[in-house]
């Protein structure tokens, strides 16, 4: 664009003052000045963001694994205990080092209850059976209070299987140092041959039905054979065998418990919640053993806290002792 202007200058001669001649000059500029473009204005396209891969729900980062005890590959260390059954109560054994180069399954009992008595009892019986094979097994338990974990053991004792070396590690409840165990865990089972470690299981709610089979797999590995169809174990709970076909499916214990846990429950809602579970119990076994295992499982976890509000929390405990491992299936009438 251009831009024509003719200034008229009186044939007097005019002194101009330095302040005229700047505002004559800056007239001058801004008038031949080139106008920006609309074309600059219009802002560019937005460069397209890459798409990203979301992560699946399900997906489960390393940090979310459990890991307790010797890896496997890794060599298991010496493992002194202080045996607690038998005829041998009272001296120290250490089934690592008597086992040597043969095949081992160590038990290590993190937390003492329905679920990690039950997985103990149904396996070790097990490994009893294949005593042939070479197979040494041995069941550890872990606890601070060493008297009060033996007191315990002898009263519990009729729930274990006899002739299986059965000790106490003088280490606590963190075992040995050197055997890195996680105390946040129920059970760590691990199956070793020649010194090392082979299988690793660390158990944070057992389940025989679960569980169990991966475990035996691991371990016929080793010393041989079949694994065992469930329900052939000696020692496995009825309630938790197999259901043959055409019979009732197991209770939804989601559906009944869900509305009890609820963290935004007001006490009202909580408490209509839980008499409908404490109705069902009453007058269902498989809910009444259920609701045993769960409640039980949550209480001795030490994390009751996670789950509901104080109101509901209150019920949890109530139903870990009305219907908890140590009780008789028929329901025990309790007031309020």
């Amino acid at each position: 664009m251009q831009f024509d202007f003719v200034f008229s200058v009186p044939t007097r001669a005019v002194r101009t003052t330095a302040h005229h001649s700047k505002l004559l000059a800056f007239a001058v500029a801004l008038l031949t000045m080139t106008p920006i473009s609309h074309a600059q204005d219009t802002p560019r396209p937005a460069r397209p963001t890459p798409p990203t891969t979301a992560r699946p729900e399900n997906a489960q980062s390393a940090e979310d694994q459990v890991f307790s005890g010797p890896q496997i590959g890794e060599l298991l260390p010496e493992l002194p205990i202080r045996l607690a059954l038998g005829p041998q109560a009272g001296t120290d054994f250490d089934p690592v080092t008597t086992a040597a180069a043969k095949p081992v399954l160590l038990i290590f009992v993190h937390d003492i209850n329905r679920q990690s008595i039950s997985m103990t009892r149904v396996l070790s019986g097990y490994c009893a059976s294949r005593a042939d094979t070479g197979l040494q097994t041995s069941v550890i338990f872990l606890a601070d209070d060493l008297p009060a974990a033996d007191a315990q053991i002898q009263r519990m004792q009729h729930a274990l299987t006899p002739d299986i070396p059965t000790g106490i590690s003088p280490d606590g409840r963190e075992g040995p140092g050197t055997w890195g165990l996680n105390r946040n865990v129920t059970l760590t089972i691990i199956i070793g041959q020649a010194g090392k470690a082979t299988g690793n299981f660390a158990l944070v709610q057992p389940s025989l039905q679960a569980d169990l089979p991966r475990i035996l797999k691991s371990l016929v590995a080793e010393i041989g054979g079949e694994v065992p169809p469930l329900e052939k174990l000696p020692g496995m709970p009825k309630m938790e065998s197999r259901p043959a076909a055409g019979s009732t499916a197991p209770p939804d214990m989601r559906a009944l418990l869900t509305p009890v846990i609820r963290r935004d429950a007001p006490d009202q809602d909580v408490q209509l919640a839980a008499e409908k579970v404490e109705a069902r119990a009453e007058t269902d076994p498989a809910v009444r053993a259920e609701l045993a295992r769960i409640s039980t499982t949550i209480v001795n976890s030490g994390k009751l806290s996670n789950y509901g509000t104080p109101r509901a929390q209150e019920y949890l405990r109530k139903w870990a002792q009305k219907y908890g491992a140590n009780k008789s299936s028929t329901p025990v009438k309790t007031s309020e």
